[in-house]
Formats: structure tokens, sequence, C-alpha cells
């Protein structure tokens, strides 16, 4: 389902509203220290997440999301944070089928890489005969109109098959041009760009990084101006995936001093006006990954995408939360293939005449990540089914992000390399060679620290526009910069604004609230969500006094930002895990939901492991070592001794 199905029109009232809301945001800023610069940046970024608010229709808007509701309304909505696996449909399947088993073959035959070690032209072209390029392209332009959550529980399968081109499938559907076309494109631009990108005559890519832009969207430099029918663009891009001449770009630049997006349909091969910066890059080695430099390139006007409220911005916020999604898909798989490569070698390697599979500490490790894998499932099952539904999915699609990516990162150094050991890092192991790959999604689709942050921004908005914003109104207009409650004048200038948020604390201290209803599950996964809806429960009184604290000055602490956002992420991943573990009929599936739940338990609590959990990791540890995870049977693990590679 199309994002675009689920909208309402907004009046113009709206949009003076969203105006005046971010001049306050600014104002306020101003308020604390910052300079008009900031301030006037920080306004950008918060009314282009407003205009994205925007293009949903109110019900599935972040205020009425899973987590926003899980944390401010009174009674929890634990079915929201309930999934189910997605209906495929036979046509969608086949495609799917289809395109695993092209991989499989080039995997067996060798021949998914080239002699530059990058995926061969051939492979793409033999993707696209297949339809695999055009899976999230709806069928009007020759597209499969698969589901979104069918898609991303694909990716998994792939991922298991070949990260890289799982990987590529995410960024020409997700965050490269097809997103932005599908849902901002005037019906003559879908008809144009779709059916090429829908069969894999074109890839796509989206152009945003600059070498002064990354994070901050307010920095960007490249610029196009307007020539006749033509928009003349000059500036720089990098690490931009899929860029190889004849590609197709979404290119974020600055057309009138403001955001816009441009479908740039790259020249064939390099000249004066488009020249390609290459430049040595360990991570997505296998993928032409380069920088674009523009001088004078003239891209038709008729190329220009334009949403019905917003800019530029409005259509890079937009398409970002489908590629965080697809990071956890793609997590999920590649770390199936580390398992897969772990068990092997823990049981051919001995100490002291015992194969290290029998140790405890090998066991936990292949019970954590098999408790890092479920819970990749559960949240990418759970946020494609959001985002098919019509929710925006903002905060969701950022804990999946976060979660995702983190978890390959600790499954790579903390599971994978340490059980292998020096060996590691002989070339052509799988972590020495991939080491880079597994690392560097914590930084794609916006760095993980920095993603928190938004996603605490998003969580406590309404509530600051609520009960924050007339405080700060007060304060500005009585010239209060530091307010102190014992002063008479102080206290009197504010009288007006403080009654409604006294009232709100006082209704959180003196009426409980109900416990949720949570559906059929074992006892150890029940336990796990009472934990994690009592944490939620609880978070307002937590979130607001943090936001009383530090008031204005809130937006520079940034680690207790950081600290608190990541908490209640946590308590979402134990509850969507719990509940998803409980609908599975696979008991090595519900103990390793058990384990990571235990351990993100322990990490919000601050509390030391106890000998029950040992005892159930390491429980569960050998049972995966006796072949007791289905999910990875058929992949190969390659050889255990590998041959030496000077």
């Amino acid at each position: 389902m199309n994002p675009q199905t689920k909208t309402e029109s907004r009046p113009a009232a709206a949009e003076q509203d969203l105006d005046t809301k971010a001049s306050f945001a600014e104002t306020a800023l101003k308020m604390g220290g910052k300079s008009d610069d900031e301030a006037r940046r920080t306004g950008a970024i918060d009314k282009a997440d407003d205009q994205v608010e925007q293009l949903f229709a109110k019900k599935y808007q972040t205020t009425n999301s899973p987590v926003h509701r899980a944390v401010w309304d009174r009674e929890l909505p634990v079915e929201l944070f309930e999934s189910r696996a997605a209906q495929t449909p036979p046509e969608v399947d086949k495609v799917m089928q289809d395109s695993l088993a092209v991989m499989r073959k080039h995997q067996k035959a060798g021949t998914n890489l080239d002699e530059n070690k990058k995926v061969p032209q051939r492979v793409l072209d033999e993707m696209a005969e297949v339809g695999y390029w055009g899976l999230l392209v709806d069928k009007k332009y020759g597209g499969s109109g698969s589901p979104f959550a069918s898609f991303a529980a694909f990716l998994t399968k792939m991922a298991m098959v070949d990260p890289t081109v799982a990987g590529l499938a995410s960024v020409h559907g997700c965050i490269g041009a097809v997103d932005p076309v599908r849902t901002f494109g005037t019906p003559e631009q879908k008809e144009r760009f779709l059916p090429t990108l829908a069969n894999g005559k074109r890839l796509s890519a989206f152009a945003l990084t600059e070498p002064c832009a990354g994070s901050d969207l307010t920095a960007l430099r490249t610029r196009a101006d307007k020539d006749g029918d033509d928009y003349v663009v000059n500036g720089e891009k990098l690490f931009i995936t899929n860029v190889v001449p004849g590609r197709t770009v979404g290119l974020v630049c600055l057309i009138e001093k403001r955001p816009a997006v441009l479908v740039v349909d790259l020249p064939e091969r390099e000249n004066e006006q488009f020249q390609l910066r290459k430049y040595g890059l360990w991570a997505l080695k296998h993928t032409y990954n380069q920088g674009i430099i523009f001088r004078n390139l003239r891209v038709p006007v008729a190329n220009l995408l334009k949403p019905k409220q917003g800019d530029g911005l409005t259509i890079a916020y937009h398409g970002l939360n489908l590629g965080r999604i697809a990071l956890c898909a793609n997590a999920a798989g590649t770390m199936r293939l580390m398992m897969a490569s772990m068990i092997p070698w823990a049981k051919y390697r001995k100490t002291y005449g015992a194969a290290i599979a029998t140790r405890e500490l090998v066991e936990r490790r292949l019970g954590r990540i098999a408790g890092l894998i479920v819970s990749c499932d559960a949240m990418v099952q759970w946020g494609g089914g959001l985002i098919d539904e019509g929710y925006r999915g903002e905060m969701e699609c950022v804990i999946a992000k976060i979660f995702g990516s983190e978890s390959q990162k600790e499954a790579a150094i903390e599971l994978l390399m340490k059980t292998h050991g020096g060996r590691s890092f002989l070339h052509g192991h799988m972590f020495g060679d991939n080491v880079h790959e597994y690392l560097a999604p914590c930084i794609y689709e916006v760095e993980g620290e920095m993603l928190a942050m938004a996603f605490f921004k998003s969580l406590v908005k309404q509530h600051g526009v609520r009960f924050f914003e007339p405080i700060g109104k007060a304060l500005q207009a009585a010239g209060i910069k530091k307010p102190n409650p014992l002063n008479p004048a102080h206290a009197w200038a504010l009288r007006s604004a403080l009654i409604p948020y006294a009232k709100w604390v006082a209704g959180q201290k003196l009426r409980p609230k109900p416990r949720p209803k949570l559906p059929a599950m074992p006892e150890s996964l029940r336990q796990h969500a009472d934990f994690a809806t009592s944490f939620l429960q609880r978070s307002p009184g937590e979130i607001s006094s943090t936001m009383q604290k530090h008031q204005l000055g809130l937006a520079d602490r940034q680690c207790r930002m950081s600290e608190l956002s990541q908490r209640i992420q946590d308590a979402v991943t134990i509850l969507c895990t719990a509940l998803y573990a409980a609908r599975q009929s696979d008991e090595v599936v519900q103990q390793a939901a058990d384990v990571v739940c235990q351990d993100l338990t322990r990490k919000i609590t601050g509390r030391r492991a106890s000998d029950r959990y040992y005892r159930t990791a390491t429980k569960l540890g050998d049972v995966i070592a006796q072949g007791g995870f289905k999910s990875i049977a058929g992949i190969e693990a390659g050889e255990i001794l590998m041959p030496y590679d000077d």
C-alpha cells in the first residue's frame, strides 16, 4: 500500500500553523543561547518533519503510532505491537523464488563477482529478467507491487545468499529513485521513469550526502539553477551506491535556495558536465559506490519532483524509513551466515581435548546470536506490517534500524570473530573480508545515536507543544530567560501556563494506568512482555521530568536524550520480540527470544546476569550447535580449514 492512499488534504491554515511552530522552535533555540543560523536550520528540519507527517492520515501519524501511544496513552495498545507473517501473492512469490535461484546459481558457480570483486552486470541483468528490481514498483508500471512486509522478509532470505545483492534491492527500491517517484511523482513522471526502473534497464540511487552535508540536511551546497526548460546542476555528492554511468539518481539539491529533488538520468559516459569521483572505500566494496561531480549538467525542468506539501527535505525524510527496515532485514540474514560459519568451526576446533562447541562461552555466543536474529525478524515483520497498513512508522523504523545494525556489529565482533579466533584475519575469511560491511550499517540511514535523539524528539514533540510551549511563550512574553519558581514575579507570569501541566503531573501520580491485556503466551515470554509494558507506562514521568529539568537546554543534552531514548527502544524491542516469538511453533525460536529479552532487560535495569540466564543461554547454544536453529539449514559454511593466501 502506498502511503499516499492514506493521506488527507490539508487546508492552508495548517500550512500557516506549521510556519508558526517552526518559528517558535527557532525562538526557543535563540532563547537557549543558539545562533540565528543554528536556530534557522533546526527550524527547517522541524518544519520538514511536520510536512512529512501531513502526507499521512491522522490515524497513521506519529502521535497515533504504536510507540507514541504506548508511552503517552493511559491504555497501552498491545494489539499494535502484534505482527503477522505477510501474505505474499503467488506472482510476487514467484519473482522472489526465481531471484533466489539466480543468485544461488551464481554463488555456486563462483560467478557472483567479477575480476574486480564487484557484482557483475550479467548478474544484475539476470536478476532483471526475473523481475527482481521491480518488486516494489506497482503492477501498472511493470513491477510486481509487492507488499512491503513481504519484500522486507524476502531481503532476509536474499541476504542469506548474497547480502550485497540484497542491499542493492534496498538502495534501488527503498531509498533510490523508485520510492520518491512512486510517492511524489506526477502521472507523467511515473510513466516515464518507473517502467525502466521496474525492468532493471536502469537501476537507481539517491544522492544526498555531500562533503559537508550528511546528518545535517540543511548544509546542502549542490544547486540547480533554472535556465529555460532545464536546470543547470553544479556541486558534488559522495557515497552514492549504484552510481555508474547510465543510472537514474534522485538528486537532492538547492533550487532557489530551497531543498529540492530532481530525477537525473546520468550520461552514459563521463564528460565535462558529469564525472565520477573514485575513492578507496572499505565498505560496500562489491558495489560501485562513488561520488558525483556536476559541472553545468543540464536536467529537464520536467524532472523536478513536487510534493503537495514541503520540499526536497520532505522527500528525503520520507524515503529513509523503508531503508531502515531493509537494513534490519539484511542484518537478520547476514547474522544467519555468521551462525552457519560458527557451528562447524566450533565442532572442529578443540582445546584441551574437547570441542569448543561444548564450552559455555561458545554456547552462550550461539544462544546470543540466535536471540539477536529472532529479534531482528520480529522487528522486520512488525515494522513492515505497519508500513503496509499506512503508518508513517518513523519511530518504529528507527528502532529496527538501530537494533539491526548494532546487533550485526556485536555479532561480528563479539560472537563471530571471538569464536573463530586468529583465523578471522586470514585472507578469504568471512570476518576479515567483510568486517567493514558488518560495521557500516551503523552509519547508513543516519548514525545510530543521532537517530536515537531524533527518536526522542519525535516522542516528546506533542508533549512539549502541549505543555512546555505555553510555558516558553509565557517566559518570552515576560522577558524571563532563567525562570525561578521561588520568585513571586516569575510564578505570577507562569500561573496560567503551569496549571495544565500541574494537572497532568497529578494525574500521572494519582491515577494508576490499567494493566495491558496480553494474549496467551508462554510464561517466560509473558514476563518479558509484562516488564516491557510496565516500563513503557512508567516512562512518561521520567521523560517529562527530564524535559522540565533541562528546559531550553535539552537540545544540548545529547547524551541524556540518547540514553533515555535507547531504554525506550529496548523496551519496545522486548515487547515486539516476546509477542512475535509467542506465535511461533518452534521452541528454539521461543528460547532465543527469552535469551535476548533477558539481555535487553538487564541492559535497562543494570542488573547482573543470573545463573538461570546462563543455563538458558548455554542450553540453547548446545541445541543450536546440534542443528536446532532450522532457518540456517541449507547455508553452506565453506571450508573449515581455509587455504593460506599470501
